[in-house]
């Protein structure tokens, strides 16, 4: 590790000579992710960390304990190293956390944001992708994965957490023998990982209680209601050109969308825009709207001809 920092240190001072100016914490930022790029990226979709804390529209709760994980983050070697607070018995000085709400409602650009606010990069996994019906190869897959993570400097997001921490029943036949194995090892090398984890589950209660146990940190992620809604739509517009007086209010009432379903809404209504080259209209926003809801299954009132 000592060799690698140096490496990165030289790294950065090339790079500020380059640009011709002061060595800065974007320069340490850069020369550290090229170091730590691993072949993790083999197992996991790696995420240039591109926003911030202002990019989150969430509720007061959920933030606030976002906000706390990233001080964990910041200070978990001081609090579980130089303080002696780790819980001892191969528990490392990681720090694992469990993003838990409805697909859409902010799980993984939350992880980037944390990612972002630590000068991380962000790497997924998902998690059903890695679970393999051969004996033993869930193991195989999962350990290969934690083998790059340990020698790279990032965030973990471990998608779709059901796949593995899912509550069982009892043991029936071989197969939930062996998922049960595959969860046992998961959780054990989650908790002597030292570095940081978030695991992602569109419903908290297919979580295992045995599992959120160990966890420092469960967020919950509520889906939006009608001022969270409007408030989405209007941070989705932010850079849209669109009408001064335009008002989603009636989209956020009449359809209920997560934040992701919204963004992809507006990026209807922005092509739309582009296309006429005009503005973003609320006859623009209401079709992308409408596309959301009929992508989902869902019924609208155009369908019904209210």
């Amino acid at each position: 590790p000592g060799a690698r920092v140096r490496r990165a240190a030289a790294a950065a001072l090339e790079l500020a000579a380059f640009d011709g100016t002061p060595l800065t914490a974007a320069h340490l930022r850069r020369a550290a992710r090229h170091h730590t790029s691993s072949g993790l990226e083999q197992h996991a979709r790696r995420i240039v960390p591109d926003v911030g804390w202002d990019d989150l529209v969430l509720p007061p709760d959920p933030l606030s304990h976002l906000r706390e994980l990233a001080l964990r983050c910041r200070h978990r070697e001081q609090v579980l190293g130089d303080w002696r607070l780790s819980a001892g018995g191969g528990r490392g000085r990681g720090v694992l956390a469990l993003f838990a709400g409805e697909s859409g409602t902010g799980k993984t650009l939350s992880a980037e944001v944390l990612a972002h606010e630590l000068g991380l990069d962000l790497y997924v996994v998902q998690l059903s992708s890695v679970v393999d019906k051969y004996v033993g190869e869930t193991e195989k897959n999962l350990e290969r994965i934690f083998g790059e993570a340990d020698r790279t400097d990032a965030v973990l997001l471990f998608d779709e957490a059901d796949a593995v921490f899912g509550k069982r029943s009892e043991v029936k036949s071989s197969h939930d023998k062996y998922a049960n194995m595959e969860s046992a090892y998961l959780l054990q090398r989650l908790e002597a990982f030292d570095g940081i984890a978030v695991l992602t589950t569109n419903l908290r209660a297919n979580i295992d209680d045995a599992f959120t146990r160990r966890l420092d940190l469960i967020v919950d992620f509520p889906f939006p209601d009608e001022e969270q809604r409007r408030a989405l739509w209007r941070h989705s517009l932010t850079h849209v050109p669109h009408a001064p007086d335009l008002d989603p209010g009636e989209c956020a009432r009449d359809f209920e969308l997560a934040g992701g379903a919204i963004r992809s809404a507006v990026v209807t209504a922005a092509y739309a825009a582009a296309a006429r080259g005009g503005e973003v209209t609320a006859a623009d926003l209401r079709t992308g709207a409408v596309r959301e809801y009929r992508k989902a299954g869902r019924i609208v009132m155009e369908d019904v001809g209210w």
